[in-house]
């Protein structure tokens, strides 16, 4: 567009995004936002708005975005990972010199299972490696 708007907005939801077209080339020269499809990132579905048919150059966009998306939600979700193994070492030095009684005995069951099934988890992830690999 020529006055640099997209062509497409997507606003972010829940596994996915609602797809706007973005329209600028009207009398008022207002910003006119044209919903044209629904996306699930999670599962690759698209759903044209209404009896809409989506052209082979919104499809292109399309798959374009939900891909960025995909790496960008990947990146993250690494992240988090990396920020919880921040939070445990931090817990363990929060649990060693500054937890009082009562924080203890309110958090330390719950650590506890959580800490017990992640071990699980990860461990028997690293056999199904060794076995398989």
């Amino acid at each position: 567009m020529a006055d640099g708007l997209p062509e497409y907005f997507f606003r972010v939801r829940d596994n996915g995004a609602q797809v706007f077209r973005v329209d600028t080339a009207n009398r008022q020269r207002r910003i006119e936002m044209d919903p044209i499809a629904v996306l699930n990132v999670k599962n690759g579905e698209v759903k044209p708005q209404g009896d809409r048919v989506l052209s082979e150059d919104d499809l292109k966009e399309i798959r374009r975005w939900m891909k960025r998306r995909a790496e960008v939600l990947a990146q993250r979700e690494m992240d988090d990972i990396h920020r919880a193994l921040d939070h445990l070492n931090l817990t363990a030095q929060w649990v060693q010199s500054r937890a009082t009684d009562a924080q203890l005995d309110e958090v330390t069951d719950a650590l506890l299972l959580a800490m017990h099934d992640l071990r699980t988890v990860l461990v028997r992830k690293r056999a199904d490696r060794l076995v398989g690999g």
